[in-house]
């Protein structure tokens, strides 16, 4: 079944070269444009697509405004901000606000598409530079009034082990097998035990969940 996807950015030209270059990819159908984040809100409404890719800085209502209502009025659609900026300020706004992953407009056609799956799935996907702040920002949390981690009811294996370090730098599963010289689905797999692990739902708290349990 293929990902619908709505095109949310301010700048027609861009909106057109991404609808053109997504409209190639297997699996993966253009439903709709919007160039500001009211239009956005409208037409998840009207077309019900799977991901919104959503840019941040917009005219009329931004793309942090229209993630946060989209979160409360359509729920099943998951938004994806794609964006030219990773100032601290976006990125923990944008995840604040509801959305389950954040890219950079640099990122390749390849990522990008894999981003797009695994945002309709509900799973987080972070640009490396993006994840690397997230876990540095929990790093910076006082230690006092967390509680003590419970251990894991089953403990990760070594190959385990090294799939959730390349997960917390924000690698996809291509880019993880291409680093462990391992097939694909394998990583797939791998990725699905460490989350069940780890009793998480994605990638982005099993990066934290690893972390707080001091296993990287």
């Amino acid at each position: 079944m293929s990902v619908r996807v709505l095109i949310v950015d301010d700048q027609a030209l861009f909106r057109e070269a991404l609808a053109t270059l997504l409209e190639v990819q297997p699996g993966i159908e253009v439903v709709g444009e919007a160039a500001d984040g009211e239009q956005a809100v409208r037409l998840c409404a009207d077309l019900r697509p799977d991901v919104a890719l959503m840019d941040l800085r917009m005219p009329v209502l931004d793309g942090i405004a229209a993630t946060r209502r989209l979160r409360a009025e359509q729920p099943g659609v998951r938004v994806l901000a794609l964006t030219t900026f990773d100032d601290d300020e976006d990125v923990f706004a944008a995840l604040r606000a509801g959305a389950v992953g954040y890219l950079l407009k640099d990122v390749s056609s390849t990522r990008l598409v894999e981003a797009l799956v695994a945002a309709k799935r509900g799973e987080s996907v972070l640009q490396p530079s993006v994840a690397a702040k997230v876990v540095a920002r929990v790093a910076q949390l006082p230690e006092e009034p967390r509680t003590r981690p419970q251990p894991l009811v089953t403990a990760l294996s070594e190959r385990e082990l090294e799939v959730v370090r390349l997960l917390a730098d924000g690698h996809s599963n291509r880019e993880i097998a291409k680093a462990l010289f391992l097939a694909e689905g394998t990583v797939k797999n791998l990725v699905t035990s460490v989350l069940s692990k780890l009793q998480v739902r994605d990638r982005t708290q099993a990066a934290l969940r690893a972390r707080e349990l001091g296993l990287f």
